[in-house]
């Protein structure tokens, strides 16, 4: 399997080069040429568990690492995961949620960043080289990636995030890690100005070069392809033997998670349909519901990971939705980066796997509220995002709700949805945050400047 630019102009690579590579050299990011189909082995993957679906899903795309250390570098990475399914379901009212905030920062991310980081880790030895990571975060992503890669040898791990945007919680799981090697950035501005230096530095090939720079945000092919195997897992488990299909409620900013979803698909996975749910920044949504992509005003949110206008995954889709077109995606772009918005040539209503559906911050306080009053069971806000796009759409399948984090990491907007009602509930609770307030904390306050970044960057690797 190689991996070619959504822009065209990169030479095709295999995968350990696409993992070390980030973000393509011609701005785009990397895909598979091909996505293989899984369609005539599904009787055969019915019954495995996580990690063993993971491995026979993964070596669709991973033909250079030895079948023998891929299925150890798998095992290792969910070995830490505080249940044995690693992303179980449980059955709420009508719907179903996919639990996946049992990895050890309690949110989604874990699942792709704990095997990214045992796989930067693995290549960098075996090529006795240094890797210095560039991210940024809206929340989770920097606290799961610091996680997968924190005291790792061979690899630093710079983190920018928004200053005080994140939750209280999701800013102490990145900022009272210590390591050595672990660099903690409060960037005065929003996730989108984050994410932006951070393509700017990327797409600055002799910077990148000299400092060995690394990504872990999903503009890493190898964290979406992590997800696509939950994705994958959940289908089968609901599909009764493949009789029937399922949809999944997405919530989400930077379109990486629904991606993975759309990949699982194009797999052949029993999957019907994907409905985004986005809270009031409400790019995505608009464009799949009219064909216009607009970039707004960041909203700042109870569901601070998806505050997010520009998202970065979007790319791929067009990719895949234009029959792998480069030069498609780059007339696209190019429009998008000049003007700060695109009209599709026709008309979309844009594709029929995926419905897009925007919540607003009370309609989310209101489902936390009414899912512990009926069964006992706490959202966080961004499920709560989901859970209620899912209530709007009447499908006859089962539907499968992502949770995307552990309620504990947002006690604040809890109480604000379960006024009252709130001091007895266990879901608030959880061990590995409730020492993080008397820990000694470290970052670095920076405003949104490319040329700081990069001296930061120069100034300690």
């Amino acid at each position: 399997m190689r991996y070619i630019s959504t822009r065209g102009a990169t030479s095709p690579m295999q995968f350990q080069e696409a993992v070390l590579t980030g973000l393509a050299p011609d701005g785009g990011l990397l895909m598979p040429e091909t996505i293989p189909s899984l369609e005539n082995k599904l009787d055969s993957l019915l019954d495995l568990d996580f990690v063993d679906l993971a491995y026979e899903l993964m070596r669709e795309y991973i033909d250079d690492i030895d079948p023998k250390d891929l299925k150890s570098l798998i095992q290792r990475s969910y070995f830490c995961f505080d249940s044995p399914e690693v992303t179980p379901l449980v059955a709420v009212g009508k719907l179903h949620i996919l639990e996946l905030f049992h990895g050890p920062t309690l949110a989604f991310k874990d699942v792709a960043l704990q095997f990214l980081g045992n796989l930067f880790e693995y290549l960098l030895s075996s090529r006795n080289q240094h890797m210095n990571i560039l991210g940024a975060t809206s929340g989770d992503t920097g606290s799961a990636a610091i996680a997968g890669v924190q005291g790792k040898a061979n690899i630093n791990i710079f983190v920018m995030y928004p200053e005080g945007k994140p939750s209280r919680l999701q800013e102490l799981q990145m900022t009272t890690v210590t390591d050595d090697n672990v660099f903690c950035l409060a960037v005065n501005g929003s996730f989108d100005d984050c994410q932006s230096l951070m393509k700017s530095v990327f797409n600055d090939l002799e910077f990148k070069q000299s400092f060995h720079l690394g990504a872990v945000n999903s503009v890493n092919w190898a964290r979406v392809l992590a997800q696509v195997v939950y994705y994958g897992y959940a289908s089968l488990k609901l599909s009764k033997g493949l009789t029937q299909a399922v949809s999944f409620c997405v919530p989400t900013g930077n379109f990486g998670d629904i991606l993975a979803g759309y990949i699982a698909k194009k797999m052949g996975f029993p999957i019907k349909t994907l409905v985004l749910a986005s809270n009031e920044n409400d790019i995505l949504p608009v464009f799949f519901n009219t064909g216009i992509y607009k970039k707004g005003g960041v909203q700042f949110t109870l569901s601070p990971s998806m505050d997010i206008q520009v998202a970065s995954n979007f790319e791929r889709y067009l990719f895949l939705s234009s029959g792998m077109d480069p030069d498609a995606v780059g007339r696209f772009m190019e429009e998008f980066e000049d003007k700060g918005e695109v009209q599709l040539e026709h008309n979309p209503s844009v594709d029929e796997v995926i419905r897009a559906v925007t919540i607003g911050t009370q309609e989310t306080l209101d489902t936390i509220a009414q899912y512990y009053k009926d069964y006992a069971y706490v959202l966080d806000p961004h499920t709560a995002v989901g859970v209620a796009a899912a209530r709007l759409i009447n499908s006859e399948e089962p539907v499968v709700c992502l949770a995307t984090a552990h309620p504990a990491k947002f006690p604040d907007a809890i109480k604000k949805a379960i006024d009252g009602e709130h001091e007895d509930i266990d879901a608030l609770q959880h061990p590995s945050l409730k020492q993080l307030g008397e820990l000694e904390e470290r970052s670095e306050k920076m405003e949104a400047d490319v040329d700081l970044l990069k001296d930061y960057i120069r100034a300690h690797v």
